[in-house]
């Protein structure tokens, strides 16, 4: 069984697909968790125009199923965590220590075929049905690339779960390249959902002393407030631009700025706000393919650093087990980002992927297998 995207603006209905057997360098494997997002929603708001009909999902904790023998890095019964980030660990980008952007593997969302033969594995009645990008989790089973996927340390697969995309996306942000990193540092989040609450959580690991929220949503505060945001500002609260109002409640302005709406305003105020001589801007979102982005160039003069990533700037094999070992050992907290568990094939289609789900900006948690 799968939930199948058939055309743009309809329900997901749920059908039975024939998935056909993994070849070489591809693996078997059956979903045991997944989290909904509205990809389509994602993909039309920046502008791309996806065809169909797809199974979409792009975040799940899962078990392998089988392999092709003479692949021995996995076996039947492993928990995994598939990733839209991959590592061939062959291309210059996989060897570098900068880069998370594999060459081999690099993640489009206009393919909906695998990489090895040009052939979708989902069919009904002899009818190709796409992949989205090449691991389509919103299915009992499916078929996945191994460079797509990382074996962690063993945790509570469900909330591991969400950990293959959504939330160490931020948390590797902060860590990794803001680097907020002494109890002085004022960290803005542009935005009050999930990902945007892991940023914070990401400075909370660091030691920053000082996170603000900034979100048009009041009824998100109460929320962002347990997971250590210590002030909010809402926009429409004030008569001049949330650059002054920051840079009055920080002495010039905040030390670092992560901006996880993909909003191109949002972005451009995530680069202004940050003080000079030290300011470092994370963008984590995608934004509209046809955005472009205004700012005077005495703010990159001013020796304010922009950086954007996928990913976090996460490696899958290397720095995503680190990730789950960090909250195997209470460092990260990640259950205050599941809301609650919903039967997926049980749920009615119409509703999926998520208008169950983000009033309060956090996310379900949708049960596709029972152990």
């Amino acid at each position: 069984l799968a939930a199948v995207a058939w055309k743009a603006g309809q329900p997901l209905v749920i059908e039975e697909v024939e998935v056909a057997p993994p070849p070489a360098m591809e693996i078997y494997i059956k979903i045991l968790f997944t989290s909904p997002i509205d990809v389509f929603a994602e993909l039309v708001s920046r502008g791309q125009k996806p065809v169909f009909s797809w199974i979409f999902g792009h975040e799940a904790g899962r078990i392998v199923e089988s392999i092709r023998e003479g692949f021995t890095e996995l076996a039947p019964g492993d928990h995994i965590l598939p990733v839209f980030i991959r590592e061939c660990k062959d291309c210059a980008h996989c060897k570098s220590e900068e880069s998370n952007m594999s060459t081999l593997l690099r993640i489009n969302t206009d393919i909906g075929v695998m990489i090895g033969d040009g052939l979708s594995r989902f069919l009904i009645n002899g009818k190709p049905i796409y992949h989205f990008v090449r691991t389509s989790m919103f299915s009992k089973h499916t078929v996945v690339h191994v460079g797509c996927l990382a074996k962690p340390p063993k945790g509570p697969i469900h909330i591991v779960d969400a950990l293959s995309i959504g939330i160490p996306t931020p948390i590797a942000a902060v860590l990794s390249l803001a680097k907020t990193a002494t109890p002085e540092s004022s960290v803005v989040a542009f935005g009050l959902g999930a990902i945007n609450l892991a940023a914070v959580e990401g400075a909370r690991i660091t030691g920053a002393s000082r996170t603000i929220g900034v979100d048009v949503n009041p009824r998100r505060f109460l929320e962002a407030k347990k997971s250590d945001v210590n002030e909010f500002v809402n926009p429409k609260d004030y008569q001049k631009s949330v650059q002054e109002v920051l840079a009055e409640m920080t002495d010039g302005g905040v030390d670092r700025s992560i901006e996880c709406t993909g909003n191109i305003d949002a972005m451009i105020l995530a680069f202004e706000c940050v003080h000079d001589g030290w300011g470092v801007v994370v963008l984590v979102r995608v934004p509209h393919k046809d955005a472009i982005s205004k700012t005077h160039p005495m703010n990159v003069l001013n020796e304010i650093t922009l950086k954007g990533t996928f990913f976090g700037n996460c490696k899958l094999h290397s720095d995503l087990p680190v990730v789950v070992e960090r909250y195997m050992n209470k460092e990260l907290e990640l259950e205050k980002f599941i809301t609650h568990e919903v039967p997926f094939f049980r749920f009615p289609a119409s509703l999926l992927p998520n208008k169950i789900s983000m009033a309060s900006g956090l996310r379900p948690v949708l049960v596709v297998h029972t152990k």
